[in-house]
């Protein structure tokens, strides 16, 4: 089974995803869980509602979800970017089911209403705060439906462990989740042709990163690259045998990123 985590960047090639997945699962099942970061912030901007990002003090930047927040969350991610998605799927001959992490509490999360933030050098804590960790997963359902021929397309949010609709990592969620369903290949597809060693540049490609090698190249991680790379540690040391990083703007992102045309960690190429 393959699991492919699809980014929410204004510039990826949907259809050529959708066609990608078409062909593919045939020979193999697949779980689509993708973002829609693009999207929340023009819905967001419409509404005159200011996305507010936050840094950890360790340098992990990430969205301070509040009320307001989640909702917009919600338009963005479980209803435009899934429902859309799900339809761009039907219509290449997928039988895909949209769902949210809150569904039938797919993504089951340990609430952290407060977070210590980095501001003007001082860390202070932040309070309010309707984000999560995903710890569990619903396993179960999603097999239910991929052995009955379906293609799940997961988004977040996630529910917390007391019934709370909050925002969480999609990056470090979809690793949990592929740890959960004994995923064997990840795929994350976004706007650069893999990890790169300079920021912007396509031709700095890393090309292979062993087990061992993935301190050496967090430096190179900038903004939310830094949680990818998280989500690849947490997907190796749940089981996957290896994570691929791919571009999702070129006309065929997943069975490029396969091929290893991208960034590959922890094992082979396909």
């Amino acid at each position: 089974m393959i699991l492919v985590k699809a980014g929410g960047g204004r510039d990826l090639n949907w259809d050529g995803l959708c066609a990608d997945i078409a062909g593919l699962r045939a020979a193999e099942p697949l779980v689509l869980v993708h973002g829609a970061s693009t999207l929340r912030d023009e819905i967001a901007a419409r509404l005159a509602i200011p996305v507010r990002t936050v840094v950890s003090p360790s340098g992990i930047s990430s969205v301070y979800t509040d009320g307001e927040a989640i909702e917009v969350f919600l338009m963005a991610y479980a209803g435009l970017a899934n429902k859309r998605l799900v339809a761009r799927l039907l219509s290449h001959g997928v039988p895909a089911v949209g769902l949210s992490g809150v569904d039938g509490r797919l993504w089951e999360a340990a609430a952290k209403k407060d977070i210590p933030v980095l501001e003007n050098g001082r860390t202070k804590l932040l309070r309010g705060n309707l984000t999560g960790r995903v710890e569990k997963v619903n396993a179960g359902l999603l097999r239910l439906l991929v052995d009955n021929g379906y293609v799940p397309v997961v988004c977040a949010p996630a529910i917390s462990y007391e019934g709370e609709i909050v925002n969480t990592d999609n990056d470090l969620a979809a690793a949990v989740m592929a740890g959960a369903l004994g995923i064997t290949k990840m795929v994350y597809l976004f706007e650069a042709a893999g990890l790169l060693r300079e920021a912007g540049r396509d031709d700095t490609r890393i090309p292979r990163v062993g087990r061992e090698g993935l301190d050496e190249v967090m430096p190179f991680a900038q903004g939310r690259m830094k949680k990818k790379i998280m989500g690849v540690r947490k997907a190796l040391e749940s089981g996957v045998e290896a994570v691929y990083f791919g571009d999702g703007r070129i006309a065929q992102p997943l069975r490029s990123a396969l091929a290893g045309n991208g960034t590959v960690f922890g094992g082979a190429a396909a």
